[in-house]
């Protein structure tokens, strides 16, 4: 174990994601401190060496190193990215039973470390391994975050960009729900500077079919990827590293994220992509934006799916010590 220099951030699994994320968040400088923790240590050596020979041309010179769970001790950040991946035809509620065994270790290693951080995760299925996590390390609610539906808001916000021909960043769009196939695109709250897309699209001669199909578009897409490359792993190491450095840099902004719901959206005791102000202490507070009538119905529906999954947790033996 090194001592702690500035902002530490642990990366637990180095796959793609894991690298993904641990390259954009030296690339973009958000922290001093990076250790990298693989049960494949050779895998962990090499890459925290690729990595290293680009410190140069970082914004910051980040320390980047190889460790164990140790490390987590005085981390601010803990990043899950291990567990299985999501593979051709499969859903990713279709990854629970082994990736849940995966988390119970690597949960209790990092508690047992004296971690006092946030819990950051990225496996899937994310919105159930953040409850699973919740459960298994003991913290309060506001410091297990999962990166939830911050990936789908982003593809629905190129997805419209396209469309209209305006800077993804200069959309306020979202998608909320599970990520995965019951997520859901709050059209009702989506705008272009404040002006409603709804119902701009509503009043095309196709619009409905048109929004459909935008909608498709993003839920499909991770299907689509892996079916091309194997895996996704950049579009979410860059959201991971949005979440990352609102965390680090306190900026309070608002993030769709996985987080417990204790009312908000007329849910209770779920972990579900929700729009979230997230700053040094965490996800802090939920931003409960008012849905249409048919989204809520949606929403309901995709938080009755992961409250089934989530019961696996509960059954889990550990879990249900805690």
């Amino acid at each position: 174990m090194t001592k702690k220099v500035g902002n530490k951030v642990v990366v637990v699994g180095t796959g793609a994601v894991g690298i993904s994320y641990a390259y954009s968040m030296l690339n973009q400088g958000h922290c001093d401190d990076m250790v990298l923790i693989d049960l494949n240590r050779k895998r962990a050596e090499g890459e925290a060496r690729d990595l290293r020979h680009g410190v140069p041309y970082a914004p910051t010179p980040t320390r980047v190193s190889v460790g164990s769970y140790a490390d987590c001790s005085d981390a601010d950040i803990v990043c899950i990215c291990a567990g299985l991946p999501q593979r051709p035809g499969e859903t990713r509620l279709d990854l629970i039973d082994n990736n849940l065994k995966v988390f119970h270790s690597i949960v209790t290693a990092v508690m047992a470390s004296g971690f006092n951080g946030i819990f950051l995760v990225a496996t899937n299925p994310v919105d159930v391994l953040s409850y699973a996590t919740w459960k298994f390390s003991g913290l309060p609610k506001e410091r297990v975050i999962g990166s939830g539906t911050i990936l789908d808001t982003a593809r629905l916000r190129v997805c419209l960009g396209n469309e209209f021909q305006v800077a993804p960043v200069s959309i306020d769009a979202m998608m909320i729900g599970e990520h995965g196939d019951s997520v859901i695109a709050a059209w009702s709250t989506a705008n272009i500077a404040g002006m409603p897309l709804k119902q701009i699209l509503e009043q095309e001669a196709d619009g409905k079919a048109h929004m459909e199909k935008i909608y498709r578009n993003v839920r499909n897409a991770a299907y689509e990827i892996i079916d091309a490359k194997g895996s996704t792993s950049h579009g979410i190491g860059m959201g991971l590293s949005r979440i990352s450095n609102a965390i680090l840099h306190n900026q309070s902004v608002v993030l769709t994220v996985s987080t417990l719901l204790e009312g908000e959206f007329g849910q209770h005791g779920v972990y579900i992509g929700v729009p979230a102000v997230i700053n040094r202490r965490g996800a802090v507070r939920v931003i409960n934006k008012p849905l249409d009538e048919s989204e809520s119905a949606l929403f309901a529906e995709s938080a009755r799916l992961l409250k089934g999954c989530q019961q696996k947790v509960d059954e889990f033996p550990a879990a249900r010590a805690v």
